[in-house]
């Protein structure tokens, strides 16, 4: 039995006990019927370690690298689709590593910013993506929109599987690592002098988040996963005060973002990932006004 499967049996039962418990006309289903478990528990996992990976990535500023990333897993998904052979999330998952590790390289040896390799790499593998579904792509191309958008219905067994594996690894990976990439993130001159491998992290640091990202695209879609990376983060960044309680908090932002978002979806009809990307939006302008207010009223000097 794989890790997907024993995932599934061990939490369907306590999410069938909190159906009864779920508001909504449409959304308990989500905790009542196996059918939606997989996609549901997929979601958790995704929200969990996109917080935990956008705090690190907004303190290094490359918040647009979940984005860029996105659509250089969208552009070999629809490469994947059309020639087939194996999972298209394991095209995905290829070229998004390489692209990261290539985008890192780039920037570190001040070949190019890491904003115009981000952008090279992301227009050149959405091009050949797209030019590769509208010559070959046939009937392939009606799979693209889920990818596009997010779609819960696309995590079969094996997409999950690929997605729990990415998810745990990548967790544990950052918990692991949490000091050493603080401290590159913060001064990678004074860790390369205290003796940390800085090359080799912030490699492997591609790598995973290349490979986080590529577990989100069926959930919020190519188009959206920045939204999930980023939103939560920053809102954390606005209410905590110190970096381990914005990880935190960015994480369980992430999950209430999530929640709501497949909340409101269920209920009124709307594509998961696009409703997912406005309530992590709304979530954080909210934050914003209110911590804006909550400054005028008690340091009006200031302001």
């Amino acid at each position: 039995m794989d890790i997907g499967s024993w995932i599934i049996r061990q939490l369907s039962p306590i999410l069938k006990d909190l159906a009864p418990h779920v508001p909504g006309e449409f959304f308990p289903n989500y905790f009542l019927l196996e059918y939606f478990h997989r996609p549901l528990i997929a979601s958790f996992f995704v929200a969990l370690v996109a917080g935990f990976l956008g705090t690190f990535l907004l303190i290094r500023n490359l918040a647009l690298i979940g984005d860029g990333l996105a659509h250089v897993s969208f552009g070999a998904i629809a490469i994947g689709l059309v020639f087939g052979g194996m999972d298209a999330l394991w095209y995905a998952l290829i070229f998004s590593t390489i692209s990261a590790i290539l985008i890192d390289e780039l920037q570190t040896r001040k070949i190019l910013d890491g904003d115009a390799a981000i952008a090279i790499f992301m227009t050149g593998m959405l091009g050949l993506g797209l030019v590769i579904m509208r010559i070959w792509g046939g009937t392939a191309s009606r799979l693209v929109d889920g990818y596009l958008y997010g779609d819960l219905l696309l995590v079969d067994p094996q997409s999950f599987n690929i997605i729990v594996i990415v998810c745990i690894i990548g967790y544990l990976s950052m918990l692991f690592l949490y000091h050493s990439l603080l401290s590159i993130s913060i001064d990678p001159i004074a860790a390369k002098v205290q003796g940390l491998p800085v090359r080799l992290i912030r490699i492997y640091f591609s790598v995973i988040t290349a490979a986080i990202v590529v577990s989100m695209v069926q959930i919020v879609g190519a188009l959206l996963v920045t939204a999930l990376i980023v939103a939560p983060a920053a809102t954390a960044q606005l209410i905590g005060r110190s970096f381990r309680s914005c990880a935190i908090l960015s994480q369980i932002i992430g999950v209430i973002t999530v929640l709501l978002g497949l909340y409101f979806s269920a209920e009124h009809s709307t594509g998961s990932g696009s409703m997912i990307a406005l309530v992590a939006s709304c979530i954080f302008l909210l934050t914003a006004i209110l911590k804006f207010s909550k400054n005028l009223v008690l340091k009006p000097n200031e302001n």
